[in-house]
């Protein structure tokens, strides 16, 4: 499959938590790469494509966690059946709060 993704992929390990707005499903999660218009993470819950999420990374910067809105491209459930690999396309990459996550990165 082609990588036809813009802006580059960062590898990172936050706890995420996220909430499906439309039936209120609320879930945990460990978001595991970030770019400026998306997020994958893994979690134990089982989410479909098209589902809205709104998120919330919890960066160690003192500032309170970012918030963020997307929607799940695709899912994949992980070799030990119990975790699924999610991507979320972000709605408006916020480059702002993305500097967030990158500069506490960088900072550990």
């Amino acid at each position: 499959m082609e990588d036809r993704r813009i802006f580059a992929r960062i590898s990172i390990k936050i706890p995420l938590k996220f909430l499906d707005p439309r039936c209120g499903k609320k879930g945990e999660a460990v978001a595991v790469d970030i770019s400026a218009n998306g997020v994958g993470f893994i979690t134990k819950e089982r989410l479909a494509p098209k589902t809205a999420l709104e998120m919330w990374l919890d960066v160690a910067d003192q500032q309170g966690p970012v918030h963020t809105q997307g929607e799940v491209v695709w899912c994949k459930c992980l070799a030990d059946g119990k975790q699924q690999r999610v991507g979320v396309r972000l709605e408006n990459g916020k480059l702002i709060e993305l500097a967030r996550v990158l500069w506490v990165k960088n900072k550990g």
